[in-house]
């Protein structure tokens, strides 16, 4: 993967278990490059976040089924993030 900090996250993923996981954990959650390990993730949230970084969790997301038409089809597969900050640290956007 190329080493550009802003290929690695896709975007944040804002939704209602993101925001109660941000508020109780200081935990948020973003979709990544499929390509990315923790280290890279950790590494761009820190540069583009300006916070520390103490935990980072993956998963890889299988598509869903979807009907296209008469025919059946699947989303893409996605992998998230979930990264885990300081304390008193927190990211604005959630």
């Amino acid at each position: 993967m190329e080493n550009n900090i802003y290929n690695v996250i896709v975007r944040p993923l804002v939704t209602e278990k993101g925001t109660h996981q941000s508020t109780r954990h200081n935990a948020y959650a973003f979709e990544v490059n499929a390509d990315a390990n923790k280290a890279q993730i950790r590494q761009a949230v820190e540069k583009i976040y300006s916070v520390k970084v103490l935990e980072v969790r993956t998963a890889n997301r299988k598509g869903k089924p979807r009907r296209y038409g008469r025919r059946m089809g699947t989303t893409s597969h996605w992998k998230k993030a979930v990264v885990v900050l300081h304390s008193d640290q927190h990211i604005d956007l959630f």
